[in-house]
């Protein structure tokens, strides 16, 4: 609405408002102007807000590597192994590529099914976020979890889990995660 070649005194913003409200019409008009400005800006810190949570936007792959750090058995029933009976992992992450020292950890639980078979959940903690996985193991040599779930990148993420045991003393498996969002 300025006329052309007009530009607001920066030294004076009080005298180019009031300059403004006379040409505009009045209070009413720069109070709409003001309104319409915040509204705006209060609008644009949303989208940002909204828009800068990191999270994963396209389908992605991690391959990294897990040594085994602790592995506790806890027998709940009759004795020897049979259902009910848990087991607790505690691996190490890496990813050799990029640095020989550990990127992150793995807590897994699982429960003996009585079966041959394991119920299990597990939580893999990255550099930028962490990654939850369930499933049903019928063996630790090869076996595929769901991916049902994260935090911060990962918040949004859902795939696979694919490890496959490398063998060693302590055991070391290669974990793929096909994610998707």
């Amino acid at each position: 609405m300025r006329e052309r070649g007009r530009r607001a005194p920066t030294g004076a913003p009080s005298a180019w408002v009031r300059r403004m409200t006379t040409e505009l019409g009045g209070v009413q008009m720069v109070s709409r102007i003001t309104i319409t400005i915040a509204a705006a800006g209060g609008a644009l810190a949303v989208a940002a807000t909204a828009g800068g949570s990191g999270a994963l936007i396209a389908p992605g792959t991690i391959r990294v590597t897990d040594t085994l750090v602790k592995h506790v058995h806890v027998d709940a029933g009759a004795r020897g192994r049979g259902a009910g009976d848990l087991d607790f992992y505690r691996e190490q992450l890496f990813n050799r590529g990029m640095t020989p020292e550990p990127i992150g950890h793995s807590d897994v639980m699982c429960t003996a099914t009585g079966t041959g078979s394991a119920n299990c959940i597990g939580t893999y903690f990255l550099p930028r976020g962490k990654l939850m996985v369930e499933g049903v193991l019928a063996s630790r040599l090869f076996y595929e979890l769901a991916v049902v779930g994260g935090t911060r990148l990962y918040e949004n993420a859902r795939g696979t889990l694919t490890a496959t045991a490398l063998g060693g003393s302590p055991r070391h498996e290669f974990l793929i995660f096909r994610l998707v969002v």
